[in-house]
């Protein structure tokens, strides 16, 4: 399905927010690497998901109506066993179940673990005077604590997308700080143009998050993305 036939069945549904799988669908429509994402809807697809994944595997709720999957007991990691895949999709519906009970519980993701690396983040939001405007910084929990971001309006050029990665105060980290490995920086430059140009073509998205992006010296993986439609 196309990213347009995905926003329109959304939509279509009354819904204005995208899930995971949705979202990472439409991105990696747009050219940006994510990681791979199953549905699950039972204990056994999950198990079934995971083997033929390999170990270790994420595990997230899917819910439209659950942006925020950590907050409900929505995620669990490095999940390394049949059983532990079991237990952890029982729990995660269980918890998100809890806090949200009208919740529209789709299932749950399976994912890969991915190798660590440096986490950033990319984003976008509508100014009313300005229109799309992109953020790039430092993800994870980082970028709530330190605030170190940049930002341009929308379409960005080569230039504004390698200005606003050596801008914050964090581009050290970037280039490889006290002997970990440095981040592609063309990969980030590549991602950033990638954005630009896929929300300049969406008018209908409102807001856009994918975070964390994990930067490597060879390229760069979207773990996690949200997306949010003008109501």
């Amino acid at each position: 399905m196309t990213s347009n036939k995905i926003i329109s069945a959304v939509k279509k549904e009354g819904r204005t927010a995208l899930t995971e799988l949705e979202s990472k669908k439409v991105l990696a429509e747009a050219g940006i690497a994510c990681t791979d994402i199953k549905l699950a809807k039972t204990g056994k697809e999950a198990v079934a998901a995971a083997k033929k994944m390999g170990f270790p595997v994420v595990l997230k709720i899917v819910s439209p109506d659950i942006l925020h999957k950590t907050d409900v007991g929505g995620v669990k990691l490095n999940l390394n066993s049949e059983d532990e895949v079991v237990r952890a999709f029982d729990e995660i519906v269980k918890a998100a179940k809890k806090h949200k009970p009208k919740a529209n519980i789709e299932g749950v993701s399976v994912q890969p673990m991915a190798k660590p690396g440096i986490e950033v983040i990319i984003g976008m939001s509508k100014d009313q005077q300005f229109g799309p405007v992109l953020m790039f910084g430092l993800g994870g929990i980082l970028v709530e604590v330190l605030k170190d971001v940049s930002f341009r309006i929308v379409p960005l050029t080569k230039r504004d997308a390698r200005e606003m990665i050596k801008e914050i105060k964090g581009y050290p980290i970037l280039q490889g700080y006290r002997g970990h490995e440095p981040a592609n920086i063309e990969t980030l430059e590549d991602i950033l143009l990638k954005v630009s140009k896929f929300v300049e073509s969406e008018p209908a998205i409102k807001e856009l998050d994918i975070n964390p992006i994990f930067a490597y010296k060879d390229g760069a993986l979207a773990l996690d993305a949200r997306i949010i439609l003008e109501s």
